[in-house]
């Protein structure tokens, strides 16, 4: 039980850290993240509603046990993480590592919690 608590607050953790740089250069560097979105043919005007839904993603994941909210910030990370490795790879600028990493710890983090908030 100790060593599943270990290994869901690391990979939390982890990835928390990551979704909060992620949210932080959206905002500090909108410049460079403004290019970015041209180049995957996104519209601009989802880089600060995606830097907000990131800030409160971490704070769900870090707030409750287990709830339906909890279930619905894993489903959207999810997606985000399938699109943003998508949209990388098409594009060909070889930064699809990133998303793959955040996917690895989502996974790990979303099957220990199951286990430790039963």
């Amino acid at each position: 039980m100790k060593t599943n608590k270990i290994i869901y607050w690391v990979s939390t953790g982890l990835l928390s850290a990551l979704l909060l740089m992620s949210a932080g250069m959206y905002v500090f560097n909108y410049t460079e993240v403004s290019e970015m979105f041209i180049a995957f043919g996104y519209p601009l005007y989802i880089i600060y509603p995606l830097a907000i839904a990131k800030v409160l993603a971490v704070a769900v994941l870090l707030t409750q046990k287990q709830s339906k909210i909890k279930e619905w910030a894993y489903s959207a990370l999810f997606f985000e993480f399938i699109l943003a490795f998508f949209a990388h790879y098409m594009i060909g600028d070889g930064e699809e590592i990133g998303a793959v990493i955040a996917l690895i710890l989502l996974v790990i983090s979303y099957i220990f919690s199951r286990k430790i908030f039963k």
